[in-house]
This record gives C-alpha cells, sequence and structure tokens, in this order.
C-alpha cells in the first residue's frame, strides 16, 4: 500500500519543489531588480510625499519612513516570499485536485452499463484497478442476480404448470367418484389410492414452492452437537424403503462406526436425504444406491453412488447453482425446484466441509467431505503428527 502511490508521491513532491524554487527565484528577482533597483527611488519619493502631506517636516518624514520601511524590511520581504509561494502553490495545486474531480467522475463510471476499465492518470493507477475491480465484481452480481431471478421465475412457472396435473386429476377422479355412487369397491379402491398419490404430488409442488420464497429470506444457523453419522446414514435409508421399494431398489449402507462429526443434525440430515433423494430420482429401476462412511486422517468422507443416466460435464459443474435442474424439463415429477442441492453445498461449507460430485456412464457419485470431531486437547493428525509417527516408527526399528 505505501508504495502504490510513488508516482503522486512523486508528482506532488516535484511541483511543491518547483512552487519553492520559483519563489526564491521570482522573489529575489522583484526584491534585487524592483524593491531595491528600479522601483527604490520611486517608492521612496511616493512615500516622502505621502508622509509631507500629512504636514510633517521633512526630517520627520524621512525617520518615520525608515522605522516603518528599512527597520521592518526582513518581515516586510518574509510576507511577501510567503504570499508569493501560496500563489504559485494554488496554481499548481489546481492540477492535483484535478484529480479529485476525475475519480469522482471515475466514481460515476462503475455505475455505467458497460465493462470498460476504469480510467485514470497514471499517478492513480491503484485507485484506477480497484475501482475497475469494482466494477466487474459489481457486474459480476449483478449478472448473477438476473440469471437467479429469472431461473426462479422459470421455475416458478414450471411449478405453477405442473400443480395443473395432479390438480386436475383429483378433481377428475372426485366427480367420478361421487358421481358414481354403485361404482364397483376394486375400482373405487383404485380411484381413491390414485387420488391420495396426486393430492401428495401436490403437497410436495406446494412445499416447493415455500421452498423458493423462503431461500433469500433467511440465513442458515448451525446448532451443532455431536452426532454419530453412520448411526444418521443407517436411520435415513431405513426411512426411504418405501419410496426404494416403489421403483424396485433397495440402498446399501456401509459405514464405519464412530463416525463423529460436530454438527447440526437437522441439516445433515436435510443434506443426506437431498442426495438420497436426488439419488432414488435419477437412478435406473431396480439397481442399488450405496452409501458408504469413511474416516481419513481428520475427515469423515460420504459418498452417495447411483447407477443411471451420465450427467454432461457443463451440467456436472453447475448442478450446485441455485434452481438449477439436471433434467431441464418442463416438469417436476422427477426434478425439484433446483434448490436442494444448493443449500445442501451451503451447508456443508458452513460445517467447514466440502461437496462434489462426478458421473461417467454407469454411475453418478456424490461426495461429502466433513471435518471429524477432535475432542479438546487432542492434537489433530495432521502433516506434523503423521511425521512424528513415521519418525517413532523408524527409531522403533532400529531399536
Amino acid at each position: 500500500m505505501k508504495n502504490s502511490y510513488k508516482k503522486l508521491k512523486r508528482t506532488i513532491l516535484i511541483r511543491t519543489s518547483l512552487v519553492a524554487a520559483l519563489t526564491l527565484v521570482v522573489g529575489y528577482g522583484i526584491v534585487h531588480f524592483l524593491i531595491d533597483g528600479i522601483f527604490q527611488d520611486v517608492f521612496t519619493d511616493l512615500m516622502m510625499w505621502f508622509f509631507t502631506n500629512l504636514h510633517l517636516d521633512w526630517n520627520t518624514a524621512d525617520e518615520l519612513y525608515g522605522k516603518i520601511f528599512m527597520d521592518n524590511k526582513i518581515l516586510f520581504l518574509a510576507i511577501g516570499f510567503i504570499l508569493l509561494f501560496l500563489i504559485f502553490y494554488n496554481l499548481a495545486i489546481k492540477n492535483i485536485l484535478g484529480y479529485l474531480g476525475r475519480v469522482e467522475k471515475a466514481i460515476d463510471d462503475v455505475r455505467e452499463d458497460n465493462e470498460e476499465p476504469v480510467k485514470l492518470p497514471p499517478e492513480l493507477q491503484p485507485i484506477s484497478d480497484k475501482l475497475t475491480g469494482l466494477k466487474m465484481t459489481l457486474k459480476r452480481k449483478e449478472r448473477a442476480t438476473i440469471e437467479s431471478e429469472q431461473k426462479k421465475n422459470d421455475l416458478v412457472v414450471y411449478l405453477a404448470h405442473d400443480l395443473k396435473t395432479p390438480l386436475t386429476s383429483i378433481i377428475a377422479y372426485l366427480t367420478m367418484l361421487d358421481g358414481q355412487k354403485n361404482m364397483p369397491e376394486e375400482d373405487r379402491q383404485k380411484y381413491i389410492h390414485v387420488s391420495l398419490e396426486k393430492a401428495n404430488r401436490l403437497g410436495e409442488l406446494i412445499n416447493e414452492f415455500f421452498e423458493i420464497t423462503r431461500f433469500n429470506l433467511q440465513d442458515i444457523v448451525l446448532e451443532k452437537v455431536q452426532l454419530d453419522l453412520s448411526v444418521m446414514l443407517e436411520q435415513l435409508a431405513d426411512e426411504s424403503y418405501a419410496v426404494l421399494a416403489a421403483k424396485y431398489m433397495t440402498c446399501r449402507v456401509d459405514a464405519d462406526e464412530n463416525m463423529i462429526v460436530d454438527g447440526d443434525p437437522d441439516k445433515l440430515a436435510r443434506v443426506f436425504e437431498n442426495l438420497l433423494r436426488n439419488a432414488i430420482a435419477y437412478s435406473y429401476s431396480d439397481t442399488e444406491i450405496a452409501i458408504e462412511a469413511r474416516r481419513k486422517e481428520d475427515d469423515i468422507i460420504i459418498t452417495f453412488t447411483n447407477q443411471g443416466h451420465q450427467i454432461p460435464e457443463q451440467k456436472l459443474k453447475a448442478i450446485f447453482e441455485k434452481f438449477y435442474r439436471v433434467d431441464n424439463a418442463r416438469s417436476s415429477q422427477t426434478g425439484g425446484s433446483g434448490l436442494g442441492l444448493s443449500i445442501a453445498k451451503q451447508i456443508v461449507e458452513l460445517h467447514g466441509g466440502k461437496i462434489e460430485a462426478v458421473s461417467d456412464r454407469y454411475y453418478t457419485t456424490f461426495t461429502v467431505t466433513l471435518p471429524a470431531y477432535v475432542p479438546e486437547g487432542t492434537q489433530k493428525r495432521g502433516h506434523a503428527a503423521r511425521h512424528r509417527d513415521t519418525a517413532g516408527a523408524r527409531m522403533g526399528r532400529q531399536a
């Protein structure tokens, strides 16, 4: 920072030095050639004429002139030099003060609807760079906000369209049940079951509407406790049995014991539920979803692997963005609002972890990495700890 404004400091120093030098040269010239030279006799005669017109005799006027001007000559010269310096400095500083006007104009340029860099004189290059960076950042955020809002609006339209399908079916089946009093019991139960399924789907879509409206209205706050992820994952698989069975699928959980993390159980459960729900939605029927949890040094790594269509690379990069859906279809039959993975990523990162996804022709795997819980007073097994273990092993072998 100290060296950022070298050119500006140098410019101010040079101009101040020039002003001082110019003041000395011009001041000396005025004193030597005008005050003590050409105008000396003229000034003396003028002042003597002034004093004698005040009804003073010549000797008194001469004595008064000497006391006022000759005895205080150095004081008058000092005042004159100071005034001369201020005049020259004011003229020189006008250009420097002009920098402020240019900076003000550059700040206005930040708000302009273009992506051209902010231009300032070389002396103000650090300010120019920072304003350009600020302008680019604001433009990126503006574009991201517009894109996010557009995706959100599209999702609302898609979901509103999707609401009609189950609602129309429910109305049709209920109208049929109401109009046909003597309907066979088997058909009646069938229509009631279908209506219930459609009503449940309608409830899911309405929940997604609430999810969209809530997403930007609240921040995620963690309430951390020590929890065992192996138990949570087993419970998650058990609770999903009915959904899995509907697609003739199974879920295998292979987790080491004591997978302890310091985290928010509700928020982490939401992450894993979302990953499992996505795995079920995009898996082939009659396949297995594998959930594994392993501890690796100071981290716990959880993977969700399913068999399904490969996710293209470009879509894989955007899969954790808000309102992004892999299928891009105007149907919420399989996809959701596109918020699940984005919120999951946010929750995982708030826990100090990360979430990633890979996909090939056969499998898609989501990997969640979370820091393992380490009791107070226990040193994490970083590079230093592993180095000591290795050194200790070598010493043991030597002994």
